[in-house]
């Protein structure tokens, strides 16, 4: 029912507000989340993290949203105006940035919960019969129009969006739920040692993404009561949902990809090896994620910049780039590009190669550079003849950081530069 009747849907989505969780600080990232907030992190060439949960709203039909804020927001603030500010409230849409500011009380925001509820009053304006509330720092399409819809459906007062994953994955990293035949949730662990298996999937588990739909009322009510409760950590993993599964309709509501028989598409970018991995997926000539799929485009805020540009066509040095995405604005000049991810206005000098790397805007690399299996932050001047990548001790002794698996994180202070 709920998979195919777009006008139910439409409805649905109309009556829903958005929440959209944007004020974590990503500390696994290290230095990468040291000036942005996690969902302000470049991805994918020309995209922000945030853009990702935003433009599923937007394609989805909710087209209300609010944007919670808190850590290191500037950059983050600076590309929802610019990226985001053209929706037209008197049309009933719009993209509202909601930083903390101790609107219900003398603290910032506290966890998750607390951050709906200390903005209770300007979702209660927007008078919602739904409110969705969404992780702003993962990667992946879903159409939220079908959870609403199961939602509906279920007549449940809570909706949790989930995935099934692999027991490892999901140890000491995931909300794990519990169901029944018919998808009601009888127990929340978060982030259990050893979850609980899913009952015909040996060795898979039943996964939040961080995603839920609440009847509006039924939301306002549970915050009231968790802003009173001194032991509370006011959180919706921690506290809400475990404080409401035995007496209230709470769901469990499975995201799958429609269009194949796979594990659908999610990615939380929470480390550096996950980060520069689902970068790296997406440079395979059938990636898992299709950004150029128009049925479901992914929206941005991109700088008006010239066409990439490749130069020279000499023997001893040619600009080309191979299994490889660049963006506008680009230089390749005599230098090789291979199986990297190359954000705007990088420009690659004679002499270099740059592999299996990820090149964050407004990085110059100087010529004979080689980099391998590399992050490199916005802004970085790398100086001529510098190898990084291919020896991990001394890419340490140089003062870089390099993870377990062999990725290593460049930044303007490890170069001794100006902060980008």
């Amino acid at each position: 029912m709920y998979a195919s009747a777009p006008r139910f849907v439409s409805k649905l989505t109309r009556d829903t507000y958005a929440l959209i969780l944007a004020g974590g600080r990503g500390s696994r990232l290290y230095e990468l989340t040291n000036w942005r907030a996690k969902p302000a992190l470049y991805f994918g060439g020309k995209f922000r993290i945030i853009d990702f949960p935003l433009s599923n709203c937007i394609n989805s039909g909710v087209r209300r949203v609010g944007v919670v804020t808190q850590y290191k927001s500037h950059s983050l603030v600076k590309h929802l105006v610019r990226g985001w500010g053209h929706f037209k409230k008197e049309l009933g849409e719009g993209v509202e940035i909601l930083p903390a500011s101790q609107r219900y009380s003398e603290n910032w925001y506290l966890g998750t919960a607390d951050a709906v509820y200390q903005n209770l009053d300007i979702i209660r304006d927007e008078i919602p019969e739904f409110v969705l509330i969404l992780s702003g720092d993962h990667v992946y399409r879903q159409d939220y129009g079908d959870m609403l819809a199961y939602h509906a459906e279920m007549n449940a007062d809570m909706t949790v969006s989930c995935m099934v994953v692999p027991i490892d994955e999901a140890a000491n990293s995931y909300g794990v739920m519990t169901v029944d035949g018919n998808n009601r949730i009888v127990d929340f662990n978060e982030k259990p040692a050893t979850p609980a298996e899913l009952p015909g999937k040996p060795g898979y588990c039943l996964a939040s993404m961080g995603n839920y739909v609440f009847n509006a009322d039924f939301l306002f009510e549970q915050l009231r009561h968790d802003s009173t409760d001194q032991s509370s950590e006011h959180d919706f993993g921690k506290n809400i949902i475990p404080g409401i599964i035995k007496e209230h309709r709470v769901y469990a509501y499975e995201f799958t990809d429609p269009d194949a028989d796979v594990l659908p598409y999610w990615r939380d970018v929470g480390t550096l090896a996950s980060y520069w991995k689902a970068n790296m997926e997406l440079v395979s000539p059938t990636p898992p994620l299709n950004l150029y799929d128009r049925r479901w485009p992914i929206w941005t805020f991109q700088e008006q910049l010239p066409p990439a540009k490749f130069v020279f066509d000499d023997d001893e040095r040619r600009g080309h780039a191979l299994d490889s995405m660049v963006a506008g604005g680009v230089i390749i000049s005599g230098a090789t590009v291979r199986h990297s991810v190359i954000f705007s206005s990088v420009r690659v000098n004679s002499f270099s190669t740059v592999e299996d790397s990820v090149i964050l805007p407004e990085v110059n690399v100087g010529r004979n550079v080689k980099l391998h299996k590399v992050i490199v932050d916005r802004a970085c001047e790398i100086p001529e003849g510098l190898t990084i990548g291919l020896d991990p001790e001394q890419d340490r002794r140089a003062g870089f950081r390099v993870t377990d698996s062999g990725v290593t994180l460049v930044t303007p202070r490890m170069l001794g530069q100006e902060l980008g």
